[in-house]
């Protein structure tokens, strides 16, 4: 393995790690890891393996729940995201792309949540507003998460890059 693909597949999993130490609600690398993947692995079944790799491991630690199937697809939608963002990677774009992936994860996991829980929420268009409402709190925290482990994966990705992987060092 060289030594950029070695170092791709070690940011994403040590990055999964902190799905699993305590933290607040929602503030979790699992966007950013789906992001990260698809912007940077050229081979396509890559970017969705060692990202799907990476969060299997961690539920099987924390958990699975009856919302797996929305959380797996805002997921795979974000490593989407990530692939578009593979032509032409800048600042903006990633965060843009992080914001994106927010409120995509946050409609489509939402949605999860009226659609399983008849019990919580009433199959009607006010029961699927009453789930979108009280998604908000963990919606503030997935912003905050997403953003801040987006800037550290992208950002120390391209500090590594500059270092080690630039033309002069090959």
């Amino acid at each position: 393995m060289n030594k950029k693909l070695f170092t791709l597949v070690a940011i994403i999993f040590g990055i999964a790690l902190f799905r699993v130490l305590p933290h607040p609600p929602n503030v979790s690398p699992v966007a950013a890891m789906a992001l990260f993947g698809g912007a940077y692995f050229a081979d396509k079944r890559m970017a969705f393996i060692l990202p799907f790799v990476a969060l299997i491991i961690s539920d099987l630690i924390i958990g699975f729940h009856d919302t797996m199937f929305f959380v797996y697809a805002g997921f795979a939608l974000t490593v989407g995201i990530g692939i578009w963002m593979q032509k032409k990677i800048t600042v903006n774009r990633v965060a843009t792309s992080a914001v994106g992936a927010t409120l995509l994860f946050f409609i489509i996991t939402n949605f999860g949540a009226w659609m399983m829980s008849a019990a919580a929420y009433p199959m009607t268009s006010a029961g699927l507003m009453q789930a979108y409402v009280a998604g908000i709190p963990f919606l503030q925290n997935s912003l905050l998460g997403n953003l801040a482990f987006t800037a550290v994966m992208f950002g120390g990705f391209a500090l590594l890059q500059r270092q080690f992987f630039s033309e002069e060092h090959a």
